[in-house]
């Protein structure tokens, strides 16, 4: 076989990988439901959230439930299409990407203030960007890090946003909120219960 060939088919394989989910950041975990059981199966993803707890204060339950309401753990996650007429795409709601949902222009500070070679992708980069954004809410806004449902509303609504209260306009927001802070709760129960905490 030549080398061209080998070439060839190398891509082709690397191709149908990363269409069947096995790219850079793998299929998501299978039970979302129990933390102990999330860390299990990815051990990395525990390494990634205790080393941003570590650097930037933000506990593990917290972060987990985070990325659960942004992604469902899914590395490649982004937002839908818009269509119009119902068949024309007009392009992604956002430009929100990644286990953490972080839209280009936030993503690009992120980077600016010193990462320059994160992805969004990458569950280490992912939890970093995260604990740098909360870590952030807690200088400006006073959120306690332990708060998962109100770093949830600066996180989704900004933090100039979250000043406002434009929250309060959205009963959907609300309730989502309240669902990441019950949560995050669940997560940090399961995870004393596992010994992970």
């Amino acid at each position: 076989m030549s080398r061209r060939l080998r070439t060839i088919i190398g891509m082709v394989a690397l191709a149908t990988l990363n269409a069947c989910g096995g790219g850079p950041s793998g299929p998501p975990p299978d039970n979302l439901e129990n933390a102990c059981a999330i860390v299990a199966q990815k051990p990395h993803y525990l390494r990634a959230f205790k080393a941003t707890e570590r650097r930037w204060g933000v506990p593990v339950p917290v972060q987990m439930a985070t990325i659960y309401q942004e992604s469902k753990f899914d590395g490649e996650a982004r937002t839908p299409f818009r269509w119009t007429l119902g068949v024309i795409p007009m392009g992604r709601q956002s430009s929100a990407y990644g286990y953490s949902q972080a839209l280009d222009g936030t993503w690009e500070e992120y980077l600016n203030d010193g990462n320059r070679a994160a992805r969004r992708n990458d569950i280490r980069d992912a939890t970093d960007f995260m604990g740098w954004y909360m870590a952030q809410s807690n200088q400006r806004l006073g959120i306690p890090m332990h708060d998962a449902r109100n770093h949830y509303l600066a996180y989704h609504e900004g933090r100039t946003g979250f000043s406002r209260g434009s929250y309060n306009a959205k009963p959907w927001l609300l309730r989502v909120s309240g669902e990441v802070g019950q949560r995050a709760i669940v997560y940090d129960q399961q995870l004393r219960a596992c010994g992970r905490r």
